[in-house]
């Protein structure tokens, strides 16, 4: 069924009560409501001092910087942390044991409806010796709020930081050595389901896991000069400028709709926009700038929040990004992030606001010189710049006041980067104990 045949008042009401249902049957110490079941209460929950270990008897070798393995992203850690689930007996005793593949079968539930979803989380290796996760609660709130929107099974999320802090304490003092300061793993957990049957029903049995990799930084888009002699063809001009460059979707392409699921970090909301952002790559574009309606709505540009900073006829200096309301984009944890630090650090000079804004507005406030700049933010790309939006088969140049990035997204990302490398200390810097 198409999203626009769904009434979008019902649909919400009806996912409210689905939701609050499964809360109240698979987590109920996290649920308010007094009619728990008896069956409800008699599963266990997600409980990290259970936790055990299994020492991987292979280790790895930890790769150079900049090595191959770092840079296709494929390269994990020794261990990875499991925890499985069942719908009769709840949760089992969280496990670290070695990295190697899941057991699913040809029938299991992830494989045919895509009923999985994840976190993307990074823990920094500090210039003060230091391992740190940024804000981890966050990330943990949230995906109790992904599982349970595609009917997976709850849990505490004070739990699940648990088992994330821990996991980083056994694995980081190797992978992230005191030698390193100013690097980082990736960590994903991810919660799948995986009941053996292609009926389409609630799932029985799911895993929660954990796995760390190497990534590498992608925040940095520097300028590719031009050759000296050939042809030069419009990709190459676009990879001549630094900073991101953005094509926006089409009135015909739909990342997520009102009363949908495009806030929750859930494997449905990406494997459909792949083949648009093959096309912008192709193109010689960084990614999509989704839009949506008929008034163009700038909503996220790839994975990643999107923001710009435009200058009102008045003469005000507005930081605006789409609002979390209709449940179209993700409520970011760097998207939040960004907003708080502005609405401290910069209040007076920059105000913040959260309301829908149309791709005709940011044409308009460019063709009359009030476009400041832009810029994304995410777990993954951080804070990258923006220099160009192709709108309706237009370019549209976007100011870098300071060469390679905008004067307030290069403030917020060194306050950014400052917290999480231990610059500063600050309470969104969560220092971990090594397990040495």
């Amino acid at each position: 069924m198409s999203p626009s045949a769904i009434s979008p008042v019902e649909t919400p009401i009806l996912v409210k009560k689905g939701v609050s249902s499964l809360l109240t049957s698979t987590a109920p110490s996290i649920t308010p409501s007094t009619n728990i079941s008896t069956a409800a209460s008699h599963l266990s929950e997600l409980n990290a001092s259970l936790l055990h270990t299994t020492p991987t008897d292979s280790p790895k070798i930890v790769p150079a910087l900049s090595s191959p393995e770092i840079l296709s992203g494929n390269s994990c850690t020794d261990h990875m942390l499991t925890a499985n689930w069942t719908s009769t007996t709840g949760w089992a005793p969280p496990h670290i044991l070695p990295y190697g593949p899941l057991s699913l079968e040809p029938t299991a539930s992830v494989l045919h409806y895509a009923t999985t979803c994840f976190e993307g989380m990074k823990a920094y290796r500090g210039h003060d010796g230091q391992i740190r996760l940024f804000r981890p609660s966050l990330n943990c709130s949230r995906m109790v709020s992904s599982a349970s929107r595609i009917a997976l099974p709850a849990f505490d999320p004070r739990e699940l930081e648990k088992l994330v802090k821990a996991f980083i304490a056994y694995e980081g003092p190797k992978w992230l050595p005191k030698s390193r300061p100013g690097t980082f793993l990736y960590l994903r957990p991810t919660l799948i389901a995986n009941s053996a049957a292609l009926g389409v029903s609630t799932p029985n049995e799911a895993t929660l896991f954990i796995v760390a990799a190497f990534l590498p930084s992608i925040d940095e888009h520097p300028a590719v000069p031009l050759p000296s002699s050939g042809h030069i063809t419009p990709q190459m001009r676009r990879a001549a400028k630094p900073g991101l460059k953005l094509l926006a979707s089409c009135e015909d392409s739909i990342r997520a709709w009102p009363g949908g699921f495009g806030y929750a970090k859930v494997g449905a909301n990406y494997a459909p926009s792949l083949i648009a952002q093959a096309e912008a790559r192709a193109s010689g574009y960084d990614s999509v700038l989704w839009l949506f309606g008929q008034n163009a709505e700038v909503t996220e540009a790839g994975t990643s929040n999107f923001m710009v900073v435009l200058r009102s006829r008045e003469g005000r200096k507005q930081l605006k990004t789409a609002p979390l309301g209709d449940k179209i984009i993700l409520d970011g944890v760097t998207r939040r992030s960004v907003l708080e630090l502005a609405r401290e650090r910069l209040r007076g000079e920059l105000e913040v606001v959260e309301e829908k804004f149309g791709m005709g507005e940011v044409v308009e406030a460019a063709r009359e010189g009030r476009l400041v700049e832009a810029f994304t933010c995410g777990t993954a790309y951080f804070v990258s710049a923006v220099s160009e939006i192709n709108y309706r088969g237009v370019d549209l140049d976007v100011p870098l006041a300071e060469g390679n990035i905008g004067t307030y997204a290069k403030a917020i990302k060194n306050w950014l980067r400052d917290i999480k490398y231990g610059n500063v200390q600050h309470p969104w810097g969560v220092v971990i104990g090594e397990v040495e």
